[in-house]
């Protein structure tokens, strides 16, 4: 699901663009579908559309550089006129909580966050401008994803491994059983993996679950005391794509929630684009060209 970088003049030459004209200038960029009123809409009409919802996804693909423009650009507004909107990140693990919460007041160095949190290589070009939106705004970051370590045991052990951990490793992850029974989530699982006849040991989509667990847990966690915010959660769009992985374990944790859910990625029909074939991904798809 990779998609091919977007060249690094292109990413500077629309990073002078956005913030100045509400995208005005670089309309072509992209494209909203709203797939219940089946149009296209601007990124405020977005904004306007996720009144009343609890949760807002933003299902991304990681290299994608017009997905980062945009969920600055969101975030921001969101924060215009939610006021207080609760950043989630599956790019932080779980353990790496207090060293987040200890950059956002003032307490570390941005280079002791990458290093002491292991921010991901593309932080500080995808991620760092959000979370420099929260700091300054005094809003809260969650470090949603599960330690790769313990995904690593689930990859190879089973997810029965993770009961003899010690309760002080435990804490980092959701309450067992993690709930794995969802076969169109599997499928599509199986499909990218290129498992076409089954093969594929199951401890590795228990493993994916795992991810989708912790962090649909830690936006539960957040949420139930918290239940006046927006959470804006940002993960690769695999997650929540359909409606599967993240935001269905997260509609287990509390039927009632309100949850929508954005999908971004580049498209070879960006000028006259299928929206049929992409109006099941997501409450909203955003298209880029490729």
């Amino acid at each position: 699901m990779m998609k091919q970088l977007i060249p690094a003049f292109t990413f500077g030459l629309l990073a002078l663009l956005l913030p100045l004209s509400g995208f005005a200038q670089a309309d072509e960029a992209f494209k909203i579908y709203d797939t219940r009123t089946q149009k296209t809409i601007s990124l405020e009409q977005l904004v306007s559309e996720v009144d009343q919802t609890d949760v807002l996804f933003f299902g991304e693909e990681h290299n994608d550089s017009i997905a980062h423009l945009l969920q600055d650009k969101l975030y921001t507004l969101l924060l215009d006129r939610y006021k207080t909107v609760a950043l989630s990140l599956e790019m932080f693990e779980t353990d790496c909580q207090q060293v987040l919460d200890e950059y956002l007041q003032g307490h570390i160095t941005e280079s002791k966050l990458t290093n002491d949190a292991r921010a991901w290589s593309n932080y500080p070009k995808a991620y760092s401008p959000l979370v420099e939106t929260a700091k300054q705004r005094k809003q809260v970051v969650i470090a949603a994803n599960a330690p790769r370590r313990y995904v690593n045991i689930v990859s190879r052990n089973g997810l029965s491994a993770l009961k003899k951990l010690p309760k002080s490793s435990r804490r980092y992850l959701p309450p067992m059983p993690i709930f794995t029974a969802d076969a169109p989530y599997e499928k599509r699982f199986r499909e990218i993996m290129g498992d076409t006849g089954h093969n594929l040991d199951i401890n590795f989509f228990h493993a994916q679950c795992t991810w989708d667990a912790t962090m649909a847990y830690r936006i539960y966690r957040h949420w139930r005391k918290n239940k006046k915010d927006l959470v804006f959660h940002l993960n690769g769009r695999f997650h929540t794509d359909y409606r599967h992985g993240t935001v269905a374990q997260l509609q287990r944790q509390k039927k009632k929630l309100k949850i929508k859910n954005i999908s971004c990625f580049p498209v070879d029909d960006f000028d006259q684009p299928n929206w049929k074939a992409y109006s099941d991904i997501g409450d909203f798809v955003i298209i880029s060209r490729r």
